[in-house]
């Protein structure tokens, strides 16, 4: 089995972080492919850069020139699971909703600790569109930008677990879910710190993925998510295999 596990920035160390963490939990015989886009910001951090972050994971996936069979979108709280669930006959699992259905069978109610406070809205409105709002009890934000995670990864254990220990005591969580990509590998000292399960949501939409491969199972193709209508599309970002893609579609 092959799962490629595609980062929404463009940091390449950022992406080898997020790679071996997948593999640390991968099943023997699940190949964890890194995928870096080409094109985007180096960091995710408010909509202009998810919405093109978007763009620049469907560019990677595509593009990608092996078999593959499932694919995990490495950003939490982003945009663009939709638009390659509609591209992929492959499930396709974000780490914002494997983390929340993850905690949600470890707890009656989970927070979420994110990285800057712009980022809180962008999360909570993902988990409500995806329907797991109803037992969050919170989003916090750490106060660190996404690239302070690799500079200084004890300041961010130390931010993380102080607004942790805060939702399980002021909020009411029982499960904490890490929110952001580059937080993979942190959870185990967290939960260590605050005394509640921790869930890294690069870990957990691994074995989602690998378990919907397992079943056979992937994305219905009947109405929301069938494939894009055959029309003309217009000054179309993508290279090579993407546009070669689209043209497949509309054939």
């Amino acid at each position: 089995m092959r799962i490629l596990v595609v980062n929404v920035n463009t940091t390449a160390s950022m992406t080898d972080a997020i790679a071996a963490q997948a593999r640390a939990v991968a099943a023997e015989g699940t190949e964890i492919v890194g995928l870096t886009p080409r094109f985007g910001a180096e960091s995710v951090e408010g909509n202009f850069e998810s919405y093109l972050a978007a763009v620049g994971v469907m560019d990677a996936v595509v593009n990608y020139p092996e078999p593959f069979d499932a694919v995990v979108q490495a950003g939490y709280g982003e945009h663009g699971r939709e638009g390659l669930q509609e591209l992929l006959d492959v499930p396709v699992v974000d780490i914002t909703e494997a983390a929340a259905m993850t905690a949600m069978l470890l707890g009656h109610a989970y927070s979420v600790v994110t990285t800057l406070d712009r980022a809180v809205p962008m999360i909570a409105d993902r988990l409500k569109l995806a329907g797991l709002d109803a037992r969050c009890a919170s989003v916090r934000a750490s106060g660190l930008p996404v690239l302070a995670l690799e500079e200084d990864p004890a300041a961010a254990v130390v931010a993380v677990v102080d607004q942790a220990e805060r939702a399980v005591r002021e909020d009411g969580a029982e499960v904490i879910c890490l929110g952001c990509g580059g937080m993979a590998g942190l959870d185990r000292r967290i939960a260590e710190r605050c005394g509640v399960p921790v869930v890294d949501g690069v870990s957990a939409a691994v074995k989602l993925a690998e378990s919907l491969v397992a079943l056979g199972l992937s994305t219905s193709k009947v109405r929301t998510f069938a494939a894009p209508r055959p029309k003309a599309v217009t000054g179309w970002p993508l290279s090579g295999a993407a546009a070669e893609l689209l043209s497949t579609l509309r054939a």
